[in-house]
């Protein structure tokens, strides 16, 4: 007697393209998802200079943010992705695009750690401590300074008042992520012997976590071994 199969349901049908629908999205946007044991972890990089609402220029390489937001909230509800591991060499970049970026990486509830490869600069440093667990090599540099802008600046009252407030949401997010001190954290930024034609500190990957800002020093598999235990920790598996 020949076996014969059920053919599948309309609805399971939409539910298994939908699926692979959103799984592909996530693998266009360039960056990888790599199958572990543990589940599939998705890398994601963060590089070069943070763009804003104005473009960056054509020879220069950026992350935006509005493919990084989007892409943020598709991992978090991806039932396709276990963990999100996070790669920055960054220049910084502008402020409130980054801080978006950081907000939404410090509100996911999947498993996550960022890792500090080169440089996370400026508006960096919020990058860096927004995942759950931040790992920097001992190369890496972050560069900790005043809030700038760029363009026509008003010699007002209300200009240094904007400023004081964008760079205090800064520090309270920095502090919130890390274990350094809001005060300590803006005394690096407005240091004035560290370096020559700018005020603030450029600290490397030992002395960040000396200072608490970040959490460990590591590389790659360091940080997916981390990656790999919240996962299972996640999953009920204390072992």
């Amino acid at each position: 007697m020949s076996e014969t199969t059920k053919p599948a349901s309309p609805e399971s049908e939409h539910n298994g393209d939908a699926q692979k629908e959103t799984t592909q999205g996530i693998l266009d946007f360039g960056s990888a998802m790599t199958g572990t044991p543990w589940g599939n972890i998705y890398c994601l990089t963060i590089i070069g200079q943070i763009e804003g609402h104005m473009n960056a220029p054509a020879n220069t390489k950026t992350t935006k943010y509005e493919h990084v937001l989007p892409l943020l909230a598709k991992l978090e509800e991806s039932e396709e992705v276990a963990g999100v591991l996070f790669l920055l060499n960054t220049v910084g970049g502008d402020v409130e695009a980054g801080l978006a970026i950081a907000e939404l990486i410090a509100g996911m509830t999947k498993p996550n750690v960022s890792i500090v490869l080169g440089g996370s600069h400026s508006i960096g440093v919020p990058l860096a401590v927004a995942a759950r667990r931040s790992f920097a090599v001992p190369s890496a540099a972050m560069t900790i300074h005043p809030v700038r802008m760029s363009g026509t600046v008003i010699a007002a009252p209300q200009t240094y008042q904007y400023f004081q407030r964008l760079q205090e949401r800064i520090v309270s997010f920095v502090a919130g992520h890390s274990q350094i001190s809001g005060e300590r954290f803006q005394e690096l930024m407005l240091r004035t012997d560290e370096m020559a034609a700018d005020v603030g500190s450029v600290i490397y990957g030992e002395e960040a976590v000396q200072l608490g800002l970040i959490d460990q020093v590591g590389g790659l598999s360091d940080g997916l071994a981390c990656l790999y235990q919240q996962i299972k920790e996640k999953n009920g598996d204390k072992d």
